[in-house]
């Protein structure tokens, strides 16, 4: 449940600063230190003093802010703003001292297409091929380290989806923030809680109508059934912990449990999974931290067959190959040039604009 409440800077005291700061996406307290993960520099010790009266006095207002005890026998306080999420520890559990940590989610989306291009992200031709892949209402599976932006990648791509398409996502902690993103498209936003499991909301699903069905992580049994909605002609995307896209069928198999029907899941996944993306984040040459596309494949059955073709690996676009089924998909969706988009058109270099709209002018005056 989400409480509202103003973030002042009495209330944070020394983690306001960096609740303020737009590229911090954690503020972790250890009982002694504090952490910072910030999108440009990293994970790093932040030089300042917590005292043990303010550590006090903010737990206290955050148990008052929720009306929860926090004791010894109630050893863990948990809270939700519009951008916060607040974890406590009691110290009769954390040991080390009294754990306390705020990751941030903004309402907001803070990829572009100028600055995923400018920072080496992607290159332009996949970023296009991916948003015509929303265009040609594919199933996506965002996946990667944890802290990689695995969430953050989906939140950029759901704004390619049409408005008249409901979305309903499902999610435990509130971080995509679909409504606030995309305020006329038609969305329902569904909280997984002790009374709504993640099965139930995937199935809650169908009775609601949805195009698109957006689970924020797929972590157990429950992507069965998300599989099982998406053969149903809903689209959607998800996010996995994963280090290859090649190994992403038997992540999943392994999340759902061998059964009987192993066979006929996989080539579910294979079927109904078409674009998968892996990301990861690097170092630049001042230390700063870049996340960009590690790989990126189709997936695909056709012919009686589990194919992976892999797009983009290491960060650098491999091949140029797209399977017949999703090209003829895209091409159903009006997507000719499957590299090209209206969206990412004015960012292409001046001679292939050039060429284009050369060509164009021939084929009107024919």
């Amino acid at each position: 449940m989400k409480y509202e409440w103003e973030l002042t800077e009495e209330e944070f005291g020394p983690f306001y600063p960096f609740i303020q700061d737009k590229n911090v996406t954690d503020i972790d307290y250890n009982g002694k230190d504090l952490w910072i993960s910030d999108l440009k520099s990293g994970r790093y010790r932040a030089d300042v003093v917590i005292g043990d009266d303010f550590i006090e006095r903010f737990t206290h207002r955050i148990a008052n802010r929720v009306n929860k005890p926090f004791n010894r026998a109630n050893n863990v306080l948990e809270a939700e703003t519009d951008e916060l999420r607040i974890s406590i520890v009691h110290e009769s559990a954390a040991v080390s001292g009294r754990s306390i940590c705020i990751r941030k989610s903004l309402p907001m989306v803070r990829q572009t297409i100028e600055g995923m291009l400018d920072s080496g992200y992607c290159t332009l031709g996949i970023l296009s091929l991916l948003i015509n892949c929303v265009k040609a209402k594919m199933n996506f599976a965002f996946c990667g380290e944890p802290g990689v932006g695995k969430t953050e990648c989906a939140k950029f791509f759901s704004q390619f989806i049409p408005p008249n398409q409901r979305a309903i996502t499902i999610e435990d902690n509130l971080e995509m923030h679909f409504h606030e993103i995309n305020p006329e498209n038609d969305c329902v936003e569904l909280q997984v809680s002790k009374d709504l499991s993640y099965t139930e909301a995937i199935k809650l699903c169908l009775r609601q109508n949805p195009k698109w069905i957006i689970l924020s992580e797929a972590r157990s049994t429950e992507v069965q059934y998300l599989l099982e909605q998406w053969s149903t002609g809903v689209y959607g995307f998800t996010t996995l912990h994963l280090d290859d896209l090649r190994n992403l069928p038997d992540r999943i198999m392994n999340m759902i449990g061998r059964s009987k029907d192993a066979d006929r899941l996989e080539n579910y996944i294979y079927e109904f999974i078409s674009v998968g993306v892996l990301l990861r984040q690097r170092q630049d040459e001042k230390g700063a931290l870049e996340r960009y596309i590690d790989q990126m494949c189709f997936f695909d059955r056709s012919g009686g067959q589990n194919m992976v073709y892999m797009l983009v690996k290491d960060g650098k676009q491999v091949s140029d190959a797209i399977p017949g089924d999703i090209l003829k998909r895209l091409h159903r969706a009006g997507v000719q040039e499957p590299f090209r988009c209206l969206h990412t058109c004015a960012f292409e270099p001046l001679d292939i604009a050039l060429v284009k709209a050369s060509w164009e002018l021939e084929q009107e005056v024919v």
